[in-house]
């Protein structure tokens, strides 16, 4: 059963918002290890929000090391185990935004990342330094890995941020609704879940 959202609580967004999709990727699509299922249930939603505000869409995308075993640390075990993920190993076309969001690049941004958050490696923070992005309107995927890592980088630098909750996606219905309480429940300052109708209609 869906959780239900508690909305913009902190009224409308302003024109420092920025709609960040995360790895809404081929990857995680059909036909391959990391699919998840929810994908293409969402991505009719993800759409009508790119359509609207394409040009303050900013995607990431989720590369894999280039071969099993290279990695920091424990993404070396880790490209042990999925070896079959690797860049020599995959189509190179696995990487890329499903084509239904695809196309809204450009004006849409991409941003390329090698781990869960888009934060870790600097380039996001560099991209938003010299803006007026003030809040992130988060979708994509995993709700409960890079979204989560996404968010949490978001509220640590202060921004507001904005989960869509109907254009989150997961592999598991048990973690994602786990995180879904996690988010409404233990960072109600810092985080609201909106749906993407009330999302749109708040944010001109």
């Amino acid at each position: 059963m869906p959780m239900a959202d508690q909305g913009l609580v902190h009224g409308p967004l302003g024109p420092g918002a920025l709609h960040l999709c995360v790895d809404m990727q081929r990857l995680f699509g059909p036909g391959y290890p990391w699919a998840m299922p929810w994908l293409e249930r969402v991505t009719p939603t993800i759409e009508t929000i790119c359509g609207r505000h394409a040009d303050r869409t900013l995607f990431t995308r989720f590369i894999p090391a280039a071969r099993p075993g290279e990695g920091r640390g424990t993404w070396a075990r880790y490209y042990q185990r999925w070896a079959d993920i690797t860049l020599e190993k995959l189509d190179p076309e696995a990487v890329r935004i499903i084509p239904a969001l695809e196309r809204f690049a450009p004006p849409a941004r991409v941003l390329d990342k090698r781990v869960y958050s888009p934060w870790t490696e600097g380039q996001l923070d560099a991209m938003l330094a010299a803006s007026d992005i003030d809040t992130l309107v988060i979708t994509g995927g995993e709700t409960d890995v890079c979204v989560l890592a996404s968010a949490l980088g978001g509220i640590d630098r202060g921004f507001r941020v904005i989960l869509v909750g109907d254009a989150l996606c997961s592999f598991i219905d048990k973690t994602h609704d786990a995180l879904m309480e996690l988010y409404l429940t233990r960072f109600t300052e810092q985080l609201e879940v909106a749906s993407a109708e009330e999302v749109l209609e708040n944010w001109r």
